[in-house]
């Protein structure tokens, strides 16, 4: 049966000497795998292009639920993001959220209201020239309202801690390290009620902001057993410090 969706490119990687394996969070069916031929040539080199990192398309597919992989009948751009590609800091952006959603929708299937919030996110990076740097912040910690383990704001009390296991902000100390400190937790919370047309009011440094991702990846971590250490975090931290 052949479908249409929308799709975002999570991750793509060759195999054999003209076929790709291309991962995509799609509009309809959520996560799906595929594999496409690209050719040797200027046209294939064309094709490669769109499955860069968090690249937006429409595609067209022969859909068998029964198959790990799909056949890629037709891919386009559905937008445009020449901002994130021609801008250092969005890029590297880009290629950490890829990197971060490639292993945190893992098991996401039809979830329209996520692929939407993911969808009109990386529209608003690409076209945005507000200042930027908490981008990435606030899209995890916004994300994990969309698969299952958003932080309990009404729990929130000025001076408690936020158990990162529970999800919950609390004055008593658990019988475990995973929790944030008094400092951290109203940190936390106010990031949370923050959007991006209002997240550059957040000042934070960047030995700050460092800290702040390396936590929410330990939450995720926490609630996604198999999230593992992501590789572009490191160049994540060196690109938004120049």
């Amino acid at each position: 049966m052949l479908s249409k969706t929308h799709a975002l490119v999570l991750h793509s990687f060759k195999l054999g000497d003209s076929k790709f394996i291309v991962e995509v969070l799609t509009e309809a069916y959520g996560r799906v795998s595929f594999i496409t031929n690209i050719a040797k040539s200027k046209k294939g080199a064309q094709q490669r292009m769109l499955f860069q990192p968090l690249t937006l398309l429409e595609i067209t597919f022969d859909y068998r639920s029964t198959q790990n992989l799909q056949k890629l009948k037709e891919a386009r751009i559905a937008v445009p993001l020449h901002q994130i590609s021609f801008d250092p800091y969005k890029c590297s952006i880009a290629f950490f959220l890829a990197e971060f959603l490639f292993h945190a929708t893992k098991k996401e299937s039809h979830n329209t209201l996520l692929y939407k919030y993911i969808e009109s996110s990386v529209m608003w990076l690409n076209e945005t020239s507000q200042q930027f740097a908490n981008f990435h912040i606030v899209f995890m910690l916004k994300l994990s309202k969309f698969i299952g383990f958003y932080p309990n704001l009404d729990s929130y009390t000025k001076g408690c801690l936020f158990n990162l296991r529970t999800a919950c902000f609390e004055f008593l100390m658990p019988a475990h390290s995973d929790v944030l400190t008094m400092n951290e937790a109203e940190s936390m919370y106010h990031l949370l009620r923050l959007n991006y047309d209002t997240m550059h009011h957040f000042a934070m440094s960047h030995e700050e902001r460092n800290r702040c991702t390396e936590l929410i990846l330990k939450y995720y971590k926490l609630h996604l057993p198999s999230f593992p250490p992501l590789k572009s975090l490191s160049v994540l931290q060196d690109v938004m410090r120049t």
